[in-house]
């Protein structure tokens, strides 16, 4: 008995091997046939494209690219063109200008240094000339009104310098610049009547005057954003304060503005809630005066989207964003957003209440660094827009 069972036992051993010997066969055959019909991976067209754009913009690998950037806020659709020439590995300058729709202009060149104390500082130098040519203007205040729509135009050279730095290289962020720059006024163009015909100087400062003015200024906060063009999760806190110092003694003013960003991923990032505060205030000296065109402003594609471009201006202003974003997939996020601000008179007056507000929904077209396309309808009391920008909302 013990000898059959043996017998047994081994022949059970060899069928269980010929069944391992088997399927391993079978394995073997399968692999072996989905090896002959296995491809690389084809990118689509608009992957194909979003690579190239993230060449071109983050990584600046391309010489000649395109430039969509424009005089001032409201031009219209610009369209432009920018060549790069790497001085080293990493530092570069960039030459590019811009036309818009409107007429608006822009010629500029920038040196970049992006690696900076062991990749601790990005140094950026720039200097250009622009001319705007009708910039809406709408009164002062809160209450203003769409109806008294002005338009004025203006030229402006200028040359900058600006130094970030990341001491630790991780959340602490310092940031200062040195601005000359030159306004004077030009003649306004489109269908609303010059600002001339409704306001004088001595009703609104800066009317009519040619400023130059030594802007410096200063930044403290903390930043562990993937990047400021694009990101899906981390915050942003800064504290900034400007000086625009005016030979003349006539328009020089303070001015500090508070900042808070924060995004919160869900679903291992697919969902993002994105939040934004903002608020600004600027201060007159020595009996100066703050220029009309410089004021604290509320209205376009980064602020309250469902009004005007420079709808609202004052020396004060709030603004309070949200937005609930949707990764559709690598490339592309649908987004809806609610934005609600004021201007006003007084720090003390820049509370919740009467505060201007509109909602709507947009897609964006993006690398992991950058915002390269993001269209937007905003709803307002006052109209429904369409916003088309090459940049984040925040």
């Amino acid at each position: 008995m013990l000898a059959a069972a043996l017998v047994g036992a081994a022949v059970s051993v060899a069928a269980q091997d010929l069944d391992s010997d088997t399927r391993q066969a079978v394995v073997e055959a399968a692999q072996a046939e989905k090896v002959k019909t296995l491809q690389p991976y084809t990118q689509t067209s608009l992957e194909h494209l979003m690579v190239r754009l993230q060449d071109i913009l983050d990584y600046r690998t391309v010489k000649w690219h395109p430039f969509f950037q424009s005089a001032a806020h409201g031009s219209g659709f610009p369209i432009g063109i920018g060549y790069v020439e790497h001085v080293s590995p990493f530092n570069f300058v960039d030459l590019r200008g811009s036309y818009s729709t409107y007429g608006y202009k822009l010629a500029e060149a920038e040196f970049v240094a992006p690696r900076l104390f062991e990749r601790r500082g990005q140094l950026s130098v720039a200097g250009g000339w622009k001319n705007a040519t009708q910039v809406g203007f709408f009164g002062m205040g809160p209450d203003s009104s769409v109806n008294d729509r002005t338009n004025y135009a203006f030229k402006e050279g200028y040359g900058s310098a600006l130094l970030t730095v990341f001491p630790t290289r991780r959340m602490l962020m310092l940031r200062g610049g040195f601005e000359v720059t030159q306004w004077s006024p030009d003649a306004a163009r489109g269908s609303f009547p010059p600002v001339e015909a409704a306001y004088t100087p001595a009703t609104l400062p800066g009317l009519g005057s040619t400023i130059t003015y030594a802007h410096t200024q200063g930044t403290i906060g903390f930043d562990w954003r993937q990047s400021p063009g694009y990101a899906r999760r981390g915050g942003y806190y800064a504290v900034t304060g400007h000086d625009y110092h005016d030979n003349d003694k006539q328009f020089g003013f303070r001015e500090v503005s508070y900042e808070a960003i924060q995004h919160f991923p869900i679903l291992r990032d697919t969902w993002v809630i994105s939040l934004r505060g903002l608020a600004e205030t600027a201060y007159t000296r020595d009996g100066q005066d703050v220029p009309y065109f410089l004021l604290p402003h509320l209205g376009g594609g980064s602020t309250l989207r469902g009004f005007d471009s420079w709808r609202f201006r004052d020396r004060n202003r709030l603004l309070l964003q949200a937005e609930w974003r949707i990764m559709a997939n690598r490339f592309m996020d649908t987004a809806v957003f609610y934005d609600a601000g004021k201007v006003a008179a007084r720090p003390a007056d820049l509370d919740f209440d009467n505060m201007q507000h509109d909602y709507g929904f947009g897609v964006r077209f993006h690398t992991p660094f950058m915002t390269a396309l993001r269209v937007e309808v905003a709803r307002s009391n006052e109209q429904t827009r369409l916003v088309v920008s090459t940049g984040p909302s925040f």
